[in-house]
């Protein structure tokens, strides 16, 4: 699969992430995709999904405090009342925005991905 450089955010392809109706409503999985960051060489990159409704939210799986998975099990997210919480520090983090509301990394922001959803297909956006 091609990933095409744009901009200062992570690249994009069409990619077929997952179905929708995979995701959980209100819950968060992780993804592994192929994404061109900064320019960088193409890499396989974990992407945190979180469904709500009909739209689908995306970050990278990198906390912004120290640069670790959210993750406390591969693929597996403590989500409460629309917040995403670090397993490791316990940054938390809107599911609306990305924004770090609480801990060590409080005010900045998870790396949005854009995604689309398209005939029941979670894809990225590009």
């Amino acid at each position: 699969m091609d990933a095409v450089t744009t901009g200062p955010g992570p690249a994009r392809s069409s990619a077929v992430l997952c179905q929708l109706d995979d995701l959980i409503e209100g819950e968060a999985t992780a993804v592994d995709t192929l994404l061109t960051l900064d320019g960088a060489a193409p890499a396989m990159e974990s992407l945190i999904l979180l469904r709500r409704g009909a739209e689908v939210h995306a970050w990278l799986n990198i906390c912004p405090h120290a640069g670790r998975r959210l993750d406390w099990a591969p693929g597996k997210f403590l989500v409460k009342e629309r917040t995403l919480i670090c397993a490791v520090h316990g940054a938390s983090f809107d599911t609306g925005d990305g924004l770090c509301v609480a801990g060590p990394c409080r005010g900045e922001r998870l790396r949005a991905v854009a995604v689309e959803v398209a005939q029941g297909e979670v894809r990225l956006a590009g």
